[in-house]
């Protein structure tokens, strides 16, 4: 049986973060550098491109692996690809498509990427418990998983249930990020990714 905490060793606990600055800092704070992320949204929307830009930030903190099981290397992911490139540390960034064991595999190995994308959960076709397995297998890396949606949740009952469990819960609509998990920024928890397509949308929506 573990040791319970004191009040103490809660307030002296040190904890990794991720150093976000710019607009990723006025939306999401400063989150813990290691757990699960779900990003999720209807199709056309921006949350592929999203991803990508979100993959851009974290380069500047670590290695990042995006695992494409949904598109592949296929030229429409390459098209996204291109359009955050030149900002991206090339070196610090690769891409995969491989099961979810294949994947487990690979993070086990040194000096593996701090930062993993499964894009999609559907296609990971992760069972709930079988994600619980996953995610205590690799306690040290941050997981972000992005799902399709059903109306405004994560489509299918395991998504639904990685939705409650993940720390950062991001919800794209209109190109713009909202944030609904433990860490917000100061602007309320809002990310725009595409300034013009998202003020033709949320002005069409008012």
């Amino acid at each position: 049986m573990k040791r319970a905490l004191s009040v103490r060793d809660i307030m002296t606990k040190k904890y990794e973060t991720i150093p976000f600055t710019g607009q990723w800092l006025e939306a999401f704070g400063m989150p813990e550098r290691t757990g699960v992320w779900i990003i999720w949204g209807n199709s056309g929307n921006g949350k592929s491109t999203f991803a990508l830009q979100l993959c851009t930030e974290l380069c500047k903190h670590g290695k990042v692996l995006y695992n494409s099981l949904e598109e592949g290397s296929c030229l429409t992911f390459r098209k996204r690809l291109e359009l955050v490139a030149g900002d991206m540390d090339g070196k610090r960034f690769n891409v995969v498509s491989e099961s979810v064991d294949e994947l487990s595999k690979r993070l086990l190995r040194q000096r593996s990427a701090d930062f993993v994308v499964i894009d999609s959960f559907q296609y990971s076709g992760l069972s709930y418990p079988a994600y619980r397995q996953f995610k205590d297998k690799h306690p040290n890396k941050l997981l972000i998983f992005i799902s399709h949606a059903e109306g405004s949740r994560p489509a299918g009952r395991s998504a639904k249930s990685v939705l409650y469990d993940a720390s950062q819960k991001i919800w794209i609509e209109g190109f713009k990020a909202i944030s609904n998990g433990r860490s917000i920024g100061a602007n309320g928890g809002t990310y725009t990714i595409w300034e013009d397509s998202a003020m033709v949308f949320h002005g069409c929506k008012s």
